[in-house]
């Protein structure tokens, strides 16, 4: 998921709008026009046309850019032509300036393929960047973006607590990063309970993984729910509702492929990266339903269903990680099925209430084509999760508001007003341009995006 060196042979790929179309063949050699309209070319958007030359190779080519209104549904056009191209370096003429960026890393994020278990089927078409856009940054985007995707398409077997920490030690020492874990009876030694609570049952133990990165500068803290497999623990979901559980650590692999970004990008803050890695599994000694647990804060928390769980293990996180008064504290989850009813697969729903960070990440969504969903932290709602037997209640009675009464519960864990939280999906279930079926990251390009204006680099 690199661009191609610039300095080799190429061809031309001129992207052509529709209503273009007929005065660029108007300005072409009659061969190459006469081609291209017995080709059936029309400029579709995804549409791609190679031109041969006389010897029998590519002369040029041309990508189909569609009309305004199509290119307003959707992103990365230039990614679906790239899969429709043969083998070959390219350079691009005939796109917006404006457009460059999103287009090159769609193209690059497009090369991504899961082939850990099977031969996949590589994109062979290469692009030279733009001209004017920073090649380098937006390979540390697709790279931190493709740790994402392995990480949540890798299947539990493959992708347990012990392997995920594995995963954060790798990304720590690439980067000069710092890591402390605390495994199994530790975290109740170190006082993380609702980690271990979730996590006790499984046979790979639960842990809390720590990344520390920079010496100076604002103070960022990210926290990812690491649920590396969710089987509801003893509220044992169903079997078709347990099929894609290997993505219930999402979060914490978004939030793992936002710190390759930053750090890669040498952005100058100090960055912790927060992960309670644990297995939500089925044992003698689960939690249970009814049981009232006691967090790292403080609060207690009444359990009315054990598949609510990642609220749980990230309120023991976030409690950590207010304790140091962060600049911006930001929890990435795939928490709750409300969310994806609200917005669906393609929209990263968030909670927020500083003005200035929801002003950046909008801008910021709207740069990296990565787009987000303001829900709001709705006080009423407060009352939802108060059982009165215990300051919380994991799982509130009614069905109502799910997402946002879970945005809550842990909002009471994060301190004070400088806190985002994302309740993500992590899963592309159809493909599209640049995001092939599969784990995908949501959110991570808009934050990236915003932390210059949030956090005043």
């Amino acid at each position: 998921m690199t661009f191609a060196d610039p300095d080799g042979d190429a061809i031309t790929l001129h992207v052509i709008a529709q209503d273009d179309l007929d005065r660029w063949l108007d300005g072409q050699p009659a061969r190459v026009a006469n081609w291209v309209r017995a080709s059936g070319f029309t400029a579709r958007l995804g549409g791609a046309l190679p031109v041969p030359d006389d010897a029998g190779g590519i002369a040029l080519a041309l990508a189909g850019y569609g009309t305004a209104e199509a290119r307003a549904r959707g992103r990365f056009h230039l990614a679906g032509c790239a899969a429709a191209l043969p083998e070959g370096v390219y350079r691009l003429a005939g796109l917006p300036a404006d457009r460059a960026e999103e287009e090159a890393l769609g193209w690059l994020l497009g090369g991504y393929v899961f082939d850990r278990y099977a031969d996949q089927t590589r994109p062979k078409a290469r692009l030279i960047a733009p001209e004017g856009v920073d090649a380098a940054r937006l390979e540390a985007i697709a790279a931190g973006e493709a740790l994402t995707r392995d990480l949540i398409n890798t299947p539990a077997s493959d992708m347990g607590p012990t392997d995920l920490e594995a995963a954060c030690g790798a990304l720590a020492s690439a980067h000069g990063a710092r890591m402390e874990v605390i495994r199994g009876e530790a975290l109740l030694d170190r006082n993380f309970p609702l980690i271990h609570a979730v996590g006790r049952a499984a046979a790979d133990a639960p842990r809390l993984i720590d990344i520390t990165w920079g010496d100076s500068g604002p103070t960022l803290t990210l926290a990812g729910k690491g649920v590396c497999f969710d089987t509801g623990g003893l509220n044992l979901k169903p079997g078709g509702s347990m099929a894609l559980m290997k993505k219930d650590m999402g979060g914490a692999a978004t939030v793992l492929g936002l710190a390759h970004m930053i750090m890669a990008l040498d952005l100058p803050l100090r960055l912790r990266v927060l992960i309670p890695a644990v297995e939500n599994a089925v044992a003698g000694n689960s939690f249970r339903p009814g049981d009232i647990l006691t967090a790292r804060n403080g609060k207690t928390v009444e359990i009315n269903n054990t598949d609510a769980e990642g609220r749980l293990v990230l309120a023991d996180a976030l409690a950590l990680g207010a304790e140091d008064a962060p600049d911006l504290m930001v929890s990435m989850a795939t928490l709750t099925g409300a969310a994806r009813v609200a917005v669906g697969p393609d929209l990263a729903p968030y909670y927020c209430d500083d003005a200035n960070v929801v002003a950046a990440l909008e801008a910021g969504a709207a740069e990296a084509a990565d787009p987000v969903w303001r829900l709001p932290f709705h006080a009423p709602y407060e009352a939802m999760i108060e059982p009165g037997i215990a300051d919380l209640d994991n799982a509130p009675k009614g069905g109502f508001a799910g997402s946002v009464t879970a945005a809550l519960f842990l909002r009471r864990f994060a301190g004070g007003a400088n806190y985002l939280h994302f309740d993500i999906y992590g899963w592309n279930p159809t493909p599209a341009p640049a995001r092939p079926k599969g784990g995908v990251g949501m959110g991570a390009r808009a934050l990236l995006a915003a932390l210059p204006r949030a956090l005043k680099l």
